[in-house]
């Protein structure tokens, strides 16, 4: 006859493996979720900071200011490169558009003369994933865009673009 402690010795003989197995899986389920959620705080970190950088050039635009010896369009480019805490080096700085529009027709324009319209916008940011679990490792795309009316110049002279 065999006595009580045998058979939960013979069962957990059995059952050696099963802790490893069950671990395994759950690590995978856990680490899964973890790079998920830092997947999607980093691509809410990226856009919130793409937004910034176009908000914060649009106020430098609006106000006609320029960088010495730079037109104004390249200041509000490096006004945005700045703010974006370089995400926006190398080729991802292409990404940078500036318009001007005319607000009455809202037909795009040359002039940045006062009243018209600056939009500063990041368009085609490339977005890869840290860890591409439930989706392909392509990049994903962001856009970030703002819009603001151009304040008249002090002398009514607009500067060189």
């Amino acid at each position: 006859m065999r006595r009580p402690t045998d058979v939960g010795r013979s069962l957990r003989r059995s059952e050696s493996g099963s802790q490893l197995v069950e671990a395994g899986l759950g690590l995978t389920a856990f680490c899964a979720i973890l790079f998920l959620v830092l997947d999607t705080g980093w691509g809410v970190f990226v856009k919130a900071t793409l937004q910034h950088a176009v908000a914060e050039g649009v106020r430098y635009g609006i106000t006609g200011q320029t960088s010495s010896g730079l037109g104004q369009t390249a200041s509000i480019k490096s006004v945005v490169q700045l703010q974006a805490m370089g995400l926006l080096d190398g080729d991802q700085a292409g990404t940078i558009m500036i318009r001007f529009y005319d607000p009455n027709t809202l037909a795009q324009t040359a002039s940045n003369a006062g009243g018209n319209l600056l939009e500063v916008s990041i368009e085609g940011y490339q977005f890869t994933p840290l860890a591409p679990l439930l989706r392909s490792g392509a990049p994903v795309s962001i856009t970030a865009r703002a819009t603001d009316i151009i304040e008249p110049s002090p002398r009514g002279i607009a500067p060189p673009i």
